[in-house]
């Protein structure tokens, strides 16, 4: 049923984390993990037999037990992970299919020692029912902001979605008036709900499990969005702590560096003292063919040094781009550690798709943003990167529209304002500020790690409360 590192015993209060099978899911439960593991808990990882090598390697020289639970046979094409499902349209279909899982879940939780607290991904929503059977509290994680949820909150009750206005007319948000958003920045299952449809039964079973679990952990912290964990604090359940940044992992084991060329390429830059744009928009982003060359051309007009992730492989760069850009822009096409890039001193600018994990990564590296968002909430993380925390700006689309075409034109001439203009230095300064700010709140006495603190001890003396009741 399941395989496992470590069978030992475990002394300590036992934290079990289960991230849903999504690299941007996954990569910040793994570094919850090592925030768990320094306050001398026990922590299993639960992943899928494809997934855990990825899981071990991310968390090599950790004491953290993994253990691996089959995928159901209806999962879409056998895959394990959403970055190999063949198109996102498959994502409910793959998302809602993981429930065949929790026979297996369940009885992993069986076998294993005392489990303290759970923290499962808001998508695995059935893991409540799992939970709930042998008393354990379960911690939902979502990998967005507290803005995001908070506002997308707001926009419904403040009719936003019903309204008959065009879809891209900016509408006022009563509790939050200084925000205004769009109906396009939602995506179209929140617009035009269908209540028979799989993402409205997926989501409302997320819904419901959520206000049923114990509370909600968030990767951010308080300074940076202290107004929306407020609100929803007050207006909605569970309760929400925000325990990040985690990828500011501070007393992480320093791993050996990973040699690519790309980062001997980022060396000599620093040495010839030129900036590069780091250029990535996630592992499931889906980008046409000809937006996909507008964006080319526009690096290569840019005339900046850039290095660039591309990880479809459907993506293919104009003839003899390459050779035209030469040693000003390398295109790297295998998985990067992201946090890496972004920290090096060479980094100077990233254009990003606003994924949460890497706007915190930017923020964190002290690196502005280029905001080009793509799918699920990554525009209303566009609003606040620009409007909210102005550490960027976004890329304009030809027609105005929020989900418009972007011309080469326009992504050159802001590159070259993020790299070398005075919109790009005040975007700098702002985000190096927060920089200081993200790293103090995950340290001793920090807001963050104060949280967490609190958080644990709640957990463990509500697991020792369920021992004497005999549960």
């Amino acid at each position: 049923m399941a395989s496992s590192t470590s069978n030992h015993s475990h002394p300590h209060p036992h934290a079990l984390l289960f991230p849903f099978m999504s690299k941007g899911h996954t990569i910040p439960l793994l570094h919850l993990a090592r925030f768990l593991l320094r306050r001398d808990l026990a922590v299993t990882i639960v992943t899928t037999p494809a997934n855990r090598p990825f899981v071990v390697e991310s968390l090599q020289g950790a004491t953290a037990s993994i253990v691996d639970i089959p995928v159901p046979d209806d999962i879409p094409g056998g895959v394990e992970s959403t970055d190999k499902l063949p198109s996102n349209s498959l994502f409910y279909k793959f998302a809602t299919a993981t429930a065949g899982m929790q026979h297996h879940f369940d009885r992993l939780l069986e076998t294993l020692p005392r489990v303290s607290f759970m923290v499962s991904d808001g998508f695995l929503w059935w893991t409540l029912e799992s939970a709930s059977k042998l008393g354990v509290p379960r911690l939902v994680y979502y990998g967005m902001s507290s803005y995001a949820s908070a506002v997308s909150r707001e926009a419904f009750m403040s009719g936003l979605f019903s309204g008959s206005q065009h879809e891209d007319e900016l509408v006022t948000l009563t509790r939050f008036p200084w925000i205004r958003l769009t109906k396009n920045d939602f995506e179209s299952e929140f617009r035009n709900p269908e209540p028979q449809s799989l993402s409205f039964k997926f989501h409302m079973n997320m819904i419901s499990a959520t206000i049923n679990s114990y509370g909600i952990l968030v990767n951010s912290f308080y300074e940076l969005e202290s107004v929306f964990i407020d609100y929803l604090n007050t207006e909605s359940a569970p309760k929400s702590w925000c325990v990040g940044p985690l990828c500011t992992n501070i007393s992480e084991p320093k791993q050996p560096r990973k040699f690519g060329f790309w980062v001997e390429w980022l060396d000599q830059k620093v040495k010839e003292k030129c900036s590069v744009l780091y250029v990535a928009f996630g592992s499931q982003a889906e980008i046409s063919a000809e937006q996909f060359t507008e964006i080319a051309k526009g690096l290569e007009k840019s005339m900046v040094n850039f290095l660039w992730v591309v990880r479809k492989r459907e993506w293919e760069l104009p003839d003899g781009f390459e050779e035209r850009v030469g040693n000003r822009g390398i295109v790297v096409r295998e998985w990067v550690d992201q946090r890496e890039i972004l920290m090096h001193e060479g980094v100077k600018g990233f254009l990003s798709h606003c994924g949460w994990n890497s706007v915190l990564e930017s923020i964190c590296a002290g690196v502005p943003i280029l905001a080009w968002p793509v799918m699920a909430e990554q525009h209303l993380n566009v609003r606040m990167v620009e409007e909210e925390m102005k550490v960027g700006f976004r890329v304009p689309t030809c027609n105005g529209s929020v989900r418009g075409f972007v011309k080469w034109e326009g992504l050159t001439e802001q590159v070259r304002d993020l790299m070398e203009g005075e919109k790009g230095k005040k975007a700098r300064n702002k985000v190096q500020q927060l920089a200081a700010v993200a790293n103090k709140a995950v340290q001793e006495g920090g807001s963050s790690c104060q949280a967490l603190d609190s958080l644990i001890r709640q957990m463990c003396d509500c697991s020792i409360y369920e021992e004497q009741r005999g549960a």
